[in-house]
């Protein structure tokens, strides 16, 4: 099977070149001082990358034709819907470890640069496949959809980064201080580098990260079999998970749908591989199928938590019940 590819060496190499820009006026100059990330801030910068995501999608339509811009929206989409599952899993790794909320930014930065470095030979190695094996998309498929069935029926449960393999080969083989330095990874002491907490933060967001390219990269596949488009959007859609992270840290436990909702387009996606080869979807209702799954998951969230918001407090609750006596003996409210 032949992979048709509009991505030149000099379009690779060009759009590398101003990733890495974007990524040393990041950090060398917006956030050259650690600082804990407002929500305007977060609100602007997320505003900023959606902003340069849309314009380049406008010059791959208008250079590369209508059905090369679908593809790409409809993989920048998916990536995107797929980094917020990323972000809570973030979150409960920062709060085991306690990192100073200065300091977080800094760890994203870094995860994220060693995540566009995974998802490239990703990419390179997937696109190989496919363009070798015809029957790697099959298995691709099926991946994906018995990975959305394992996410729509999995019981929520608690991360421990302690239990990492790696965080643990590295703890016990890597000498170690027990307390940060600032936003510094490694530390000089008694004449020896030793590695900080921040490191082992680091490895985990990035074996996370890993583990979540292993679902989102196939599934990009599922709507181009273009290494070029794959990979842009799928590098959009990252360069933004930090801004993104700021932006919804505080209300990631109003998305209680969400999972039903990427599990849902995991297995479409998937269903679109399996086949390919009997009626081949097209790009504009993959996008279409895609966005109402996603926009019915994040509506029916926001219709839970304006009705668990409404709800009376729990105290007010049991007062009403009890004939306004016995504040010690109220239960929390259900949440409805």
């Amino acid at each position: 099977m032949d992979v048709a590819t509009i991505g030149t060496p000099a379009l690779w190499i060009g759009f590398t070149t101003l990733v890495l820009a974007l990524l040393a006026l990041d950090l060398g100059v917006f956030h050259r001082d650690a600082h804990p990330v407002g929500f305007r801030e977060a609100l602007l910068w997320t505003a900023v990358w959606i902003g340069l995501a849309a314009a380049f999608n406008l010059w791959l339509a208008a250079s590369y034709g209508g059905e090369r811009g679908l593809e790409f929206l409809t993989g920048y989409l998916i990536e995107k819907a797929l980094a917020v599952d990323n972000i809570f899993v973030f979150l409960l790794i920062f709060s085991a470890f306690a990192v100073p909320a200065a300091y977080i930014h800094r760890v994203l930065f870094w995860g994220i640069f060693g995540a566009l470095v995974m998802r490239a030979v990703f990419i390179v190695v997937g696109a190989a496949l496919l363009e070798r094996f015809h029957g790697v998309m099959y298995v691709f498929g099926a991946f994906l959809v018995i990975t959305g069935a394992k996410l729509l029926f999995q019981r929520e449960g608690e991360l421990h980064p302690e239990r990492n393999p790696i965080y643990r080969l590295f703890a016990r083989g890597i000498p170690s201080v027990p307390e940060y330095h600032g936003p510094a990874f490694t530390v000089r002491r008694d004449g020896r580098l030793v590695a900080t907490p921040l490191l082992l933060v680091l490895l985990c967001i990035e074996t996370s990260d890993l583990v979540f390219a292993v679902d989102s990269i196939p599934a990009i596949f599922a709507v181009t079999k273009d290494p070029f488009i794959v990979y842009t959007s799928n590098i959009f859609a990252i360069l933004g998970l930090r801004s993104m992270f700021f932006l919804l840290a505080g209300v990631m436990d109003r998305f209680h749908y969400l999972k039903v909702g990427l599990a849902l387009v995991l297995a479409f996606v998937g269903a679109k591989m399996l086949l390919a080869d009997v009626y081949a979807i097209p790009i504009g209702w993959s996008l279409a199928t895609i966005f109402a799954i996603l926009a019915t998951a994040i509506a029916a969230s926001w219709r839970r938590s304006r009705r668990r918001d409404a709800a009376p407090p729990a105290r007010v609750v049991a007062a009403t019940r009890g004939g306004g006596r016995g504040d010690n003996f109220t239960r929390p409210a259900t949440p409805a």
